[in-house]
Protein backbone atom coordinates (compact mmCIF):
# COMPACT_ATOMS: atom_id res chain seq x y z
CA UNK A 1 0.00 0.00 0.00
CA UNK A 2 1.37 3.19 -1.04
CA UNK A 3 1.15 6.02 1.28
CA UNK A 4 0.71 9.96 0.37
CA UNK A 5 2.16 13.02 1.93
CA UNK A 6 -0.71 15.48 3.09
CA UNK A 7 0.46 18.64 1.46
CA UNK A 8 3.14 20.76 2.69
CA UNK A 9 2.27 19.26 6.04
CA UNK A 10 5.07 16.28 5.36
CA UNK A 11 3.00 13.81 7.12
CA UNK A 12 2.77 10.58 5.25
CA UNK A 13 -0.55 8.60 5.22
CA UNK A 14 -2.16 6.03 4.17
CA UNK A 15 -5.02 6.61 1.30
CA UNK A 16 -7.56 6.36 4.01
CA UNK A 17 -8.25 9.07 7.12
CA UNK A 18 -10.98 6.58 9.95
CA UNK A 19 -13.70 8.70 10.21
CA UNK A 20 -13.71 8.86 14.63
CA UNK A 21 -17.50 10.59 14.41
CA UNK A 22 -19.31 7.16 15.23
CA UNK A 23 -17.16 7.32 18.43
CA UNK A 24 -19.19 7.44 21.40
CA UNK A 25 -22.18 7.33 19.07
CA UNK A 26 -22.80 4.53 16.61
CA UNK A 27 -19.83 2.58 18.45
CA UNK A 28 -19.81 2.76 21.52
CA UNK A 29 -15.88 2.05 23.66
CA UNK A 30 -15.82 -1.45 23.34
CA UNK A 31 -16.19 -1.74 19.43
CA UNK A 32 -14.27 1.54 18.94
CA UNK A 33 -11.01 0.43 20.36
CA UNK A 34 -11.51 -2.68 18.33
CA UNK A 35 -12.11 -0.83 14.95
CA UNK A 36 -9.17 1.09 16.36
CA UNK A 37 -6.99 -1.78 16.91
CA UNK A 38 -7.66 -3.33 13.54
CA UNK A 39 -7.37 -0.01 11.84
CA UNK A 40 -3.76 0.08 13.02
CA UNK A 41 -2.91 -3.53 12.42
CA UNK A 42 -3.65 -2.52 8.89
CA UNK A 43 -1.01 0.48 8.57
CA UNK A 44 -4.39 3.01 8.43
CA UNK A 45 -2.89 5.37 11.22
CA UNK A 46 -4.35 8.62 10.67
CA UNK A 47 -8.29 9.07 12.29
CA UNK A 48 -10.17 12.66 12.15
CA UNK A 49 -12.36 13.71 15.11
CA UNK A 50 -13.59 17.06 16.12
CA UNK A 51 -14.39 18.24 19.57
CA UNK A 52 -17.90 18.47 18.70
CA UNK A 53 -18.68 14.96 18.19
CA UNK A 54 -20.84 13.83 18.91
CA UNK A 55 -23.21 16.49 20.73
CA UNK A 56 -26.01 15.57 18.41
CA UNK A 57 -26.12 12.48 20.57
CA UNK A 58 -28.73 12.83 23.61
CA UNK A 59 -27.24 12.48 26.31
CA UNK A 60 -23.69 13.65 24.77
CA UNK A 61 -21.88 16.99 25.27
CA UNK A 62 -19.00 16.69 22.94
CA UNK A 63 -15.97 15.26 23.11
CA UNK A 64 -16.78 11.75 23.49
CA UNK A 65 -14.85 10.68 20.39
CA UNK A 66 -11.63 12.58 21.37
CA UNK A 67 -11.95 10.71 24.81
CA UNK A 68 -12.24 7.63 23.20
CA UNK A 69 -9.21 7.80 20.87
CA UNK A 70 -7.18 9.05 23.86
CA UNK A 71 -8.46 6.31 25.67
CA UNK A 72 -7.17 3.83 23.33
CA UNK A 73 -3.68 5.68 22.64
CA UNK A 74 -2.95 5.18 26.25
CA UNK A 75 -4.00 1.43 26.54
CA UNK A 76 -3.01 0.41 23.09
CA UNK A 77 0.49 0.36 23.64
CA UNK A 78 1.74 2.59 20.63
CA UNK A 79 3.74 5.00 20.01
CA UNK A 80 2.14 8.62 19.60
CA UNK A 81 4.56 9.04 16.78
CA UNK A 82 2.71 6.32 15.10
CA UNK A 83 -0.58 8.28 15.17
CA UNK A 84 -2.09 11.55 13.05
CA UNK A 85 -4.57 12.93 15.08
CA UNK A 86 -6.91 14.95 13.08
CA UNK A 87 -9.23 17.38 15.18
CA UNK A 88 -10.85 20.40 14.84
CA UNK A 89 -12.58 23.94 16.39
CA UNK A 90 -15.02 25.71 15.64
CA UNK A 91 -18.51 23.70 16.18
CA UNK A 92 -20.82 25.22 18.87
CA UNK A 93 -19.88 22.99 22.48
CA UNK A 94 -22.41 25.32 24.29
CA UNK A 95 -22.96 28.99 24.94
CA UNK A 96 -19.31 31.28 24.19
CA UNK A 97 -17.96 28.02 23.76
CA UNK A 98 -17.86 27.93 19.30
CA UNK A 99 -16.25 30.10 16.36
CA UNK A 100 -12.45 30.76 16.05
CA UNK A 101 -12.10 33.48 18.18
CA UNK A 102 -8.26 33.52 19.84
CA UNK A 103 -10.09 32.97 23.08
CA UNK A 104 -11.68 30.01 21.84
CA UNK A 105 -9.47 28.72 20.35
CA UNK A 106 -6.69 28.74 23.19
CA UNK A 107 -9.27 27.11 25.52
CA UNK A 108 -10.58 24.34 22.84
CA UNK A 109 -7.20 23.30 22.34
CA UNK A 110 -6.55 22.32 26.17
CA UNK A 111 -9.91 20.57 26.20
CA UNK A 112 -9.07 18.47 23.02
CA UNK A 113 -5.29 17.91 24.25
CA UNK A 114 -6.80 16.58 27.79
CA UNK A 115 -9.40 14.35 26.33
CA UNK A 116 -7.12 13.11 23.37
CA UNK A 117 -4.69 12.51 26.21
CA UNK A 118 -1.24 14.23 24.65
CA UNK A 119 0.41 16.90 24.13
CA UNK A 120 0.16 17.61 20.59
CA UNK A 121 -2.81 17.44 17.74
CA UNK A 122 -1.12 16.59 14.26
CA UNK A 123 -3.34 18.04 12.48
CA UNK A 124 -6.09 21.13 13.85
CA UNK A 125 -8.65 22.44 11.52
CA UNK A 126 -10.96 25.44 11.65
CA UNK A 127 -14.29 23.70 11.51
CA UNK A 128 -16.33 26.20 10.04
CA UNK A 129 -15.75 29.44 8.82
CA UNK A 130 -16.62 32.47 11.11
CA UNK A 131 -17.73 35.63 9.46
CA UNK A 132 -17.39 37.42 12.83
CA UNK A 133 -13.40 36.95 13.31
CA UNK A 134 -10.85 38.07 11.24
CA UNK A 135 -8.40 35.64 9.69
CA UNK A 136 -5.41 37.46 11.27
CA UNK A 137 -7.34 36.77 14.95
CA UNK A 138 -7.46 32.77 13.92
CA UNK A 139 -3.89 32.53 12.55
CA UNK A 140 -2.34 34.30 15.36
CA UNK A 141 -3.83 31.65 17.67
CA UNK A 142 -2.65 29.12 15.71
CA UNK A 143 0.74 30.46 15.40
CA UNK A 144 0.72 30.50 18.92
CA UNK A 145 -0.09 27.18 19.49
CA UNK A 146 2.49 25.84 16.96
CA UNK A 147 5.01 27.78 18.16
CA UNK A 148 4.70 25.68 21.56
CA UNK A 149 4.33 22.72 20.15
CA UNK A 150 0.53 21.43 21.17
CA UNK A 151 -0.15 21.61 16.96
CA UNK A 152 2.21 20.53 14.15
CA UNK A 153 -0.07 21.89 11.64
CA UNK A 154 -3.20 23.70 10.58
CA UNK A 155 -5.98 23.56 8.31
CA UNK A 156 -9.36 24.13 7.50
CA UNK A 157 -12.68 22.36 6.82
CA UNK A 158 -15.92 23.76 4.91
CA UNK A 159 -14.05 26.79 3.02
CA UNK A 160 -14.69 27.65 -0.32
CA UNK A 161 -12.39 28.71 -3.27
CA UNK A 162 -12.81 32.61 -2.36
CA UNK A 163 -12.37 32.13 1.64
CA UNK A 164 -9.51 29.46 1.30
CA UNK A 165 -8.05 32.08 -0.79
CA UNK A 166 -8.70 35.47 1.26
CA UNK A 167 -7.11 33.19 4.27
CA UNK A 168 -4.05 32.16 2.27
CA UNK A 169 -3.59 35.90 1.02
CA UNK A 170 -3.69 37.34 4.80
CA UNK A 171 -1.01 34.65 5.86
CA UNK A 172 1.34 35.56 3.34
CA UNK A 173 0.96 39.30 3.75
CA UNK A 174 0.94 39.12 7.29
CA UNK A 175 3.82 36.65 7.66
CA UNK A 176 1.23 33.84 9.45
CA UNK A 177 0.76 29.87 9.37
CA UNK A 178 -1.61 29.44 6.78
CA UNK A 179 -3.82 26.86 6.27
CA UNK A 180 -2.21 23.41 4.86
CA UNK A 181 -4.91 21.00 4.57
CA UNK A 182 -8.25 21.70 3.77
CA UNK A 183 -11.57 18.98 4.42
CA UNK A 184 -14.43 19.63 2.47
CA UNK A 185 -17.42 17.62 1.37
CA UNK A 186 -16.94 15.58 -1.38
CA UNK A 187 -18.29 12.25 -3.04
CA UNK A 188 -20.26 10.97 -6.36
CA UNK A 189 -23.41 12.49 -5.47
CA UNK A 190 -21.92 16.01 -4.28
CA UNK A 191 -19.18 17.18 -6.16
CA UNK A 192 -19.71 21.17 -7.41
CA UNK A 193 -18.84 22.40 -3.69
CA UNK A 194 -15.12 21.17 -4.64
CA UNK A 195 -14.85 19.79 -8.02
CA UNK A 196 -13.43 23.15 -10.22
CA UNK A 197 -12.14 26.79 -8.41
CA UNK A 198 -11.36 24.64 -5.16
CA UNK A 199 -9.86 21.67 -6.41
CA UNK A 200 -7.39 24.05 -8.50
CA UNK A 201 -6.77 26.33 -5.77
CA UNK A 202 -5.66 23.14 -3.67
CA UNK A 203 -3.48 21.72 -6.06
CA UNK A 204 -1.98 25.17 -6.76
CA UNK A 205 -0.64 25.56 -3.44
CA UNK A 206 0.00 21.84 -2.60
CA UNK A 207 -2.77 21.75 0.08
CA UNK A 208 -3.61 18.31 1.10
CA UNK A 209 -7.25 17.54 0.81
CA UNK A 210 -9.00 14.71 2.90
CA UNK A 211 -12.43 14.35 2.15
CA UNK A 212 -15.93 13.82 4.32
CA UNK A 213 -19.29 12.19 3.58
CA UNK A 214 -17.11 10.33 1.42
CA UNK A 215 -19.90 7.60 1.49
CA UNK A 216 -22.61 10.39 1.32
CA UNK A 217 -23.46 9.31 4.65
CA UNK A 218 -23.67 5.74 3.95
CA UNK A 219 -25.79 5.87 0.68
CA UNK A 220 -22.75 5.07 -1.39
CA UNK A 221 -22.45 1.86 -0.01
CA UNK A 222 -25.47 0.39 -2.14
CA UNK A 223 -27.37 -0.59 1.13
CA UNK A 224 -30.06 2.49 0.89
CA UNK A 225 -32.18 2.29 -2.04
CA UNK A 226 -35.56 2.83 -0.78
CA UNK A 227 -37.14 5.32 2.22
CA UNK A 228 -38.15 1.85 4.11
CA UNK A 229 -34.01 1.09 3.65
CA UNK A 230 -33.32 4.27 5.93
CA UNK A 231 -36.14 3.99 8.79
CA UNK A 232 -34.96 4.13 11.99
CA UNK A 233 -31.32 4.48 10.76
CA UNK A 234 -28.52 6.85 12.68
CA UNK A 235 -28.26 8.70 9.57
CA UNK A 236 -32.29 8.26 8.33
CA UNK A 237 -32.55 12.50 7.18
CA UNK A 238 -29.38 12.74 5.88
CA UNK A 239 -29.48 9.81 3.71
CA UNK A 240 -33.00 10.03 2.03
CA UNK A 241 -31.66 13.30 0.07
CA UNK A 242 -30.26 11.22 -2.40
CA UNK A 243 -33.01 8.90 -2.73
CA UNK A 244 -33.76 10.64 -6.22
CA UNK A 245 -32.90 9.99 -10.01
CA UNK A 246 -29.31 11.29 -9.46
CA UNK A 247 -28.31 8.91 -6.80
CA UNK A 248 -30.32 5.49 -8.55
CA UNK A 249 -27.89 6.70 -11.44
CA UNK A 250 -25.10 6.47 -9.55
CA UNK A 251 -26.13 3.16 -7.55
CA UNK A 252 -26.84 1.79 -10.98
CA UNK A 253 -23.23 2.56 -12.33
CA UNK A 254 -21.60 1.04 -8.88
CA UNK A 255 -23.65 -2.11 -9.22
CA UNK A 256 -22.17 -2.59 -12.73
CA UNK A 257 -18.59 -1.92 -11.95
CA UNK A 258 -18.97 -3.90 -8.44
CA UNK A 259 -20.33 -6.41 -11.06
CA UNK A 260 -16.84 -6.53 -13.20
CA UNK A 261 -14.24 -5.99 -10.47
CA UNK A 262 -15.81 -7.69 -7.55
CA UNK A 263 -15.55 -4.99 -5.09
CA UNK A 264 -18.24 -3.27 -2.88
CA UNK A 265 -20.44 -0.36 -3.76
CA UNK A 266 -18.28 1.46 -0.89
CA UNK A 267 -14.98 0.28 -1.81
CA UNK A 268 -15.43 1.72 -5.16
CA UNK A 269 -16.53 4.91 -4.30
CA UNK A 270 -13.70 5.45 -2.35
CA UNK A 271 -11.05 4.26 -5.07
CA UNK A 272 -12.60 6.82 -7.35
CA UNK A 273 -11.84 9.35 -4.81
CA UNK A 274 -8.79 8.61 -4.62
CA UNK A 275 -8.18 9.26 -8.64
CA UNK A 276 -10.10 12.67 -8.65
CA UNK A 277 -7.37 15.49 -8.90
CA UNK A 278 -6.27 17.32 -5.66
CA UNK A 279 -7.80 14.05 -3.03
CA UNK A 280 -5.05 13.30 -0.78
CA UNK A 281 -7.02 10.75 0.99
CA UNK A 282 -10.85 10.21 1.96
CA UNK A 283 -12.57 10.20 5.46
CA UNK A 284 -14.55 6.96 5.81
CA UNK A 285 -16.35 5.25 8.82
CA UNK A 286 -17.16 1.88 10.05
CA UNK A 287 -18.90 0.60 12.77
CA UNK A 288 -17.65 -3.05 12.24
CA UNK A 289 -15.00 -4.71 11.50
CA UNK A 290 -16.33 -6.51 8.57
CA UNK A 291 -17.23 -2.97 7.38
CA UNK A 292 -13.56 -1.60 8.43
CA UNK A 293 -12.08 -4.53 5.99
CA UNK A 294 -14.02 -3.72 3.26
CA UNK A 295 -13.27 0.33 3.72
CA UNK A 296 -9.34 -1.11 3.81
CA UNK A 297 -9.49 -2.56 0.55
CA UNK A 298 -10.54 0.65 -1.22
CA UNK A 299 -7.14 2.00 -0.60
CA UNK A 300 -5.26 -0.49 -3.45
CA UNK A 301 -8.35 -1.07 -5.44
CA UNK A 302 -7.44 0.28 -8.81
CA UNK A 303 -10.35 1.49 -11.53
CA UNK A 304 -9.80 1.66 -15.06
CA UNK A 305 -10.32 4.84 -17.43
CA UNK A 306 -13.62 3.20 -18.67
CA UNK A 307 -15.17 2.65 -15.36
CA UNK A 308 -14.52 5.91 -13.62
CA UNK A 309 -16.06 7.89 -17.03
CA UNK A 310 -18.98 5.54 -16.18
CA UNK A 311 -19.21 6.77 -12.74
CA UNK A 312 -17.97 10.41 -13.53
CA UNK A 313 -21.04 10.39 -15.74
CA UNK A 314 -23.29 9.11 -13.53
CA UNK A 315 -22.82 11.52 -11.07
CA UNK A 316 -22.66 14.60 -13.14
Amino acid sequence: MEKRTLGRTGLSIAPLVFGGNVFGWTADEKTSFQLLGALFAAGFTAVDTADAYSTWVPGNSGGESETIIGKWLKQSGRSRDEAVIVTKVGSEMGPDRKGLSARWILQAVEDSLRRLQTDHIDVYLSHWPDPETPYEETLRAYESLLQQGKVRHIGASNLNAEQLRAALDVSKQQNLPRYDVLQPEYNLYERSSFEGPLADLCVKEDIGVITYFSLAAGFLSGKYRSKADTEGRAREGRVSQYLNDKGMRILAALDKVSAETGAKPAEISLAWLLRKKGVTAPIASATSLSQLESLVKSATLALSDEAMALLDEAGA
